[in-house]
């Protein structure tokens, strides 16, 4: 027989995203307002550590706004019927764009380093001192801000590793300021933006294989297919476990389904019930279809994916 528990695919009021939505906004809104700040005083001084800055910090700015997008887009309710699982991995999709503009960026800023090699440039040390430290302040408050949600969301994890390389970015053209002006050499400024995007570049790759592992449909980090099809057996009652699949949604919403084969006078409620709360209390699957078969039953063969 098979277990008929019903599951509502409505929206989960406090799922990771929309618990953390206000910290995305008041991130979002810092980050705008000193992007332009910085992106004038960057043409101004002539400072490309200023201006690749400010180009990351553009990125953070459509970053932030797709996250907070994504997170509304996960919270609507489904008035298609189609979305079976609602619209969650919408937070997922906006972590992919996180990591294309922070690549972007990067290729960016070596091609304008790479650009001025041999080419003599003035660049204004004091705004770039000025200006980094105002910028380091604002990510340091947009670290603050976002570490909690981080652990949680794939989404905002994507949004707080960008203000962590905004944060180091700050601080780059801080150190570069601080070298113009002691050497008057605009050959630091231009290292130090390449610094840059090599760590913007390595913070986008991490961020990137963990979004593929959603997307994949692998099993989530931490959790071993081979141990759940163990507990799963170990259920009273339960002769074989086959065709287990795990896999994650969106951030802290894992999924899984088995088929548990049971001698025919098996009691299959229980088993439905003690298998489920394995599930959800050992390895955090809220959500588990559970099909129990009788071991007389012959129609069910394992399929060939």
């Amino acid at each position: 027989m098979g277990g008929s528990h019903s599951h509502s695919h409505a929206p989960v009021p406090g799922h990771a995203g929309a618990a953390h939505r206000w910290r995305l906004r008041t991130a979002f809104v810092l980050v705008a307002a000193f992007f332009v700040v910085e992106l004038v005083t960057g043409l101004l001084s002539g400072s490309l550590a200023l201006l690749s800055d400010a180009g990351h910090m553009a990125a953070d700015v459509v970053a932030l706004g797709a996250a907070l997008v994504a997170t509304r887009v996960a919270a609507r309710p489904d008035t298609t019927g189609r979305r079976t699982y609602g619209s969650y991995r919408a937070e997922v999709f906006a972590s992919g764009l996180a990591v294309l503009l922070m690549l972007g960026v990067s290729v960016y800023i070596v091609v304008e380093a790479l650009g001025r090699i041999g080419m003599t440039a003035d660049v204004a040390s004091v705004p770039m001192l000025v200006v980094g430290t105002v910028g380091l302040v604002v990510n340091l408050v947009c670290l603050f801000l976002l570490r909690q949600g981080a652990e949680e969301s794939l989404n905002v994890k994507g949004a707080y590793l960008e203000a962590v390389a905004d944060a180091v970015g700050s601080l780059g053209v801080i150190v570069a300021g601080v070298l113009v002006a002691a050497t008057g050499s605009a050959w630091w400024d231009t290292g130090v933006a390449l610094a840059i995007a090599v760590f913007v570049a390595v913070r986008a790759v991490s961020l990137g294989r963990e979004v593929l592992v959603v997307l994949g449909q692998q099993a989530p980090a931490g959790m071993d297919p081979e141990e759940v099809a163990q507990a799963l057996g170990a259920v009273p009652g339960v002769h074989e476990v086959h065709d287990l699949h795990v896999w994650t949604l969106t951030s802290g919403m894992h999924v899984a389904t088995a088929h548990l084969v049971t001698a025919q006078s098996t009691d299959a409620h229980a088993v439905l019930d003690d298998a489920r709360q394995v599930m959800r209390g050992r390895f955090g699957v809220e959500h588990a279809t559970l099909q129990v078969e009788p071991d007389t039953h012959t129609g069910c063969a394992e399929v060939t994916w």
